[in-house]
């Protein structure tokens, strides 16, 4: 009978440390409840690539506090593109009175030269809020071109009444101006159909900078698929708030990109570093020949 020898190989000085770090920090985690809410490693987790990422995950990256403004450090020029994002609540007997309103005058202002301001998308949502409708407005210039555009529809008669016959439809709405991320693509038609999703993150007070920080090297593991849309933080109206807007062919294609991202090294500590509040998902509407999405009426089976 042959006999075999197992030969085992001296564990390195670092490996020791390792094994020995690992027996103290479970110590640490079970003797802590701070520490609750963080998952046990293993032992086989100290790889060479592995080690860095779930160290940092322990410790919360310290902000340099900041004199800039926001809109100084995260957007694109100020002076540049300001946008405006709409939320209508709508009772739900009036939706498609709604819809059918909004596309008879929307585009004519889209259209018009002597607005400064363009429509980038219409939507109508199909998970999240029900019966809502969200517009997304452009303004080539900024503040002077929103003031501008205002005291113009000040004084159109078919938006005044478009407004009147509107407020009847409605049960509430918002809006909010925003700013684009720097790192982010501006908003681009493009070919559908597609459903589009809105996640809206509401932040805590003085982290905005370290979001931007984060997003500015993550966002590369969100592009091969041209997925990302647009990406915003309010200037006016609720603070705090930011909105990642994407594309995808279907649900299907979405799930298939999202698992894609997840198995990226450095996705992980994206999410974890920022945290994720869904708001919703919204249902586009396909792109009419003039550019601006037009009502796809379709459901969900």
């Amino acid at each position: 009978m042959k006999q075999y020898t197992h030969n085992r190989r001296k564990p390195m000085n670092s490996e020791i440390f390792k094994s020995s770090f690992f027996l103290a920090l479970q110590k640490i985690f079970m003797n802590n409840e701070k520490f609750n809410h963080l998952p046990l490693p293993s032992p086989s987790f100290y790889s060479k690539d592995n080690e860095g990422s779930w160290f940092r995950s322990l410790f919360v990256h310290k902000v340099d506090p900041r004199k800039d403004a926001h809109s100084t450090l995260l957007s694109k020029k100020e002076t540049s593109n300001l946008y405006k994002i709409q939320f209508h609540n709508v009772k739900p007997e009036c939706l498609d009175a709604y819809n059918s309103l909004t596309e008879a005058v929307l585009p004519k202002l889209h259209l018009d030269e002597d607005y400064p301001c363009s429509l980038v998308g219409n939507w109508n949502t199909w998970y999240g809020e029900q019966d809502q409708a969200v517009h997304l407005w452009r303004f080539s210039g900024g503040y002077p071109a929103l003031m501008d555009c205002m005291n113009k529809l000040k004084n159109n008669q078919e938006y005044l009444e478009f407004r009147k016959e509107r407020s009847q439809m409605l049960l509430s709405r918002r809006n909010q101006l925003l700013l684009e991320f720097s790192f982010w693509n501006e908003p681009q038609p493009r070919a559908g159909p597609n459903i589009y999703e809105l996640r809206t993150y509401k932040l805590k007070p003085g982290t905005m900078i370290e979001w931007g920080n984060n997003w500015a090297r993550a966002i590369k593991y969100r592009q091969e698929n041209q997925e990302a849309v647009g990406g915003f933080f309010s200037q006016i109206g609720e603070l705090y708030v930011v909105h990642h807007l994407w594309a995808y062919k279907d649900l299907q294609s979405r799930e298939e990109t999202r698992n894609a991202a997840w198995r990226k090294r450095g996705w992980d500590e994206n999410v974890y570093y920022t945290g994720e509040h869904l708001f919703g998902s919204h249902l586009p509407r396909a792109p009419s020949e003039n550019g601006i999405p037009s009502v796809r009426r379709s459901s969900l089976t």
